[in-house]
């Protein structure tokens, strides 16, 4: 007769166990934690990275083209030589193609759309939108930033003395009735930052009624605008999910220039090495111009010719992805697991399953995430420091914590996960220790 299958040991919450019980689960999880710290390893989850292997997908777009290609196109651009401002026409297509959107919409530029956010924020503090007053010239300008978020968008706002007002995140985006309320009787919000489509760094996609909402806001300030961070576009671990196209959305509730659209390749193609673009209504990509005509004589032509001929159009970047999502989804998956294994059922912190996108968030007990992030450097791990995804690294319960499963390889990615585990415990019994004495 076959042996019924052993059922997994249902783990008990800390928060149930005694004092006594504690103290030795502390000092069982002390000498784990000790005997990783004596192996000196070096393990990096702190930034979404690509790996090496992800990398080597893109390698035949050095190949696109060499000493003998046509340079000069049918439409009779050189691409060697300087102008044709907002990018190469291929290029357009390509980039307005991964968000829905014209080709009359979009500027291609360099390579970060990073590197694009700075500079239309610098123009709303030196030139202003829409003929308004440059941002620089009012007593207070404020941000609405959904949070937990990406802590590159805040850092962009602080630089510039923009004040920031944290939104809280639900499971289907920002909390859109406080946004309303806040950009309809508030002048001085000038802007959003949105990241719809695997939020960095929960990997939430806003719902349909989000974007719907976002799309129709009525705000007091004429300059309003959302910076609407497209970076995860195509990037699926499973099934595709489409989101509306709030470009068309806006321009039906009557608000056809409030969307400042970001999109690049940054994770498609070569980290550094790839495209960016900026995509709004053709007003704004007019007036985009107007400033760009003294700040550039155009950008990378080569590199957006190499991109438009390795990818053909956007079912070509589909499929390039799903190689991608391979890569990757074996690493979510595993993290998940071992969170699954040590630490369900513990009462120790809660985390999503993320569809795509880059980051999985570990929100832990209220007060204990700056402790795990600092044992876990202790043993040989870097993470993203806590608060980080939050404006001013101000994190009001100390609780979120991003974890990014890209770029080690499986093997480091399952050391790392194994530690972090253990600091999550251990910091969790100091906590619920220091409450009971």
């Amino acid at each position: 007769m076959a042996k019924e299958a052993k059922q997994p040991k249902e783990l008990r919450p800390y928060g149930e166990m005694s004092q006594k019980k504690l103290l030795k689960e502390k000092d069982a999880l002390t000498q784990a934690y000790n005997d990783f710290k004596a192996r000196g390893l070096s393990l990096d989850m702190s930034r979404g990275k690509p790996s090496a292997q992800q990398l080597d997908l893109s390698m035949g777009i050095l190949d696109m083209l060499d000493g003998r290609s046509i340079m000069k196109l049918s439409h009779g651009v050189d691409v060697r030589n300087y102008g044709v401002l907002d990018g190469l026409p291929e290029a357009k297509e390509l980039m307005a193609d991964l968000v829905d959107a014209r080709p009359s919409q979009v500027i291609v530029l360099g390579s970060s759309s990073l590197n694009v956010m700075f500079d239309t924020v610098v123009r709303g503090m030196l030139v202003g939108f829409a003929g308004c007053k440059p941002w620089c010239k009012l007593p207070q300008v404020r941000f609405l930033c959904p949070v937990p978020g990406y802590d590159r968008h805040f850092a962009i706002t602080e630089h510039f003395g923009i004040d920031m007002i944290n939104v809280p995140m639900h499971h289907d985006g920002p909390d859109m009735d406080m946004i309303e309320k806040m950009v309809s009787t508030d002048d001085s919000i000038k802007g959003i930052w949105c990241v719809p489509k695997f939020t960095n760094p929960q990997g939430i996609v806003y719902s349909d009624e989000t974007i719907e909402r976002f799309a129709s806001l009525k705000p007091k300030a004429k300059d309003f605008r959302i910076f609407w961070d497209n970076a995860y576009s195509v990037h699926y671990l499973y099934e595709t999910i489409e989101i509306p196209n709030i470009l068309e959305l806006a321009a039906k509730a009557g608000n056809p220039d409030m969307v400042f659209e970001f999109v690049s390749t940054s994770k498609i193609t070569f980290s550094g090495g790839g495209l960016a673009a900026f995509v709004s209504s053709e007003a704004n990509v007019f007036e985009m111009k107007q400033t760009m005509t003294v700040q550039t004589i155009g950008y990378d032509k080569v590199n957006m010719l190499r991109h438009a001929k390795f990818f053909k159009d956007k079912e070509a970047v589909l499929e390039h992805m799903k190689k991608h999502a391979e890569i990757l989804r074996p690493k979510f998956e595993m993290v998940l697991s071992i969170l699954d294994r040590d630490l369900k059922g513990r009462d120790a912190g809660t985390w999503e399953s993320p569809r795509g996108g880059y980051f999985i968030t570990f929100e832990a007990q209220d007060g204990c995430a700056r402790r795990i992030v600092e044992l876990a450097k202790g043993a040989g791990v870097v993470m993203t420091d806590a608060g980080a995804p939050f404006p001013y690294h101000k994190d009001p319960h100390d609780s979120m914590i991003r974890i990014a499963p890209s770029f080690p390889t499986l093997e480091a990615l399952e050391q790392a996960t194994n530690i972090f585990t253990v600091c999550v415990r251990l910091a969790t019994i100091e906590k619920l220790l220091k409450e009971i004495e």
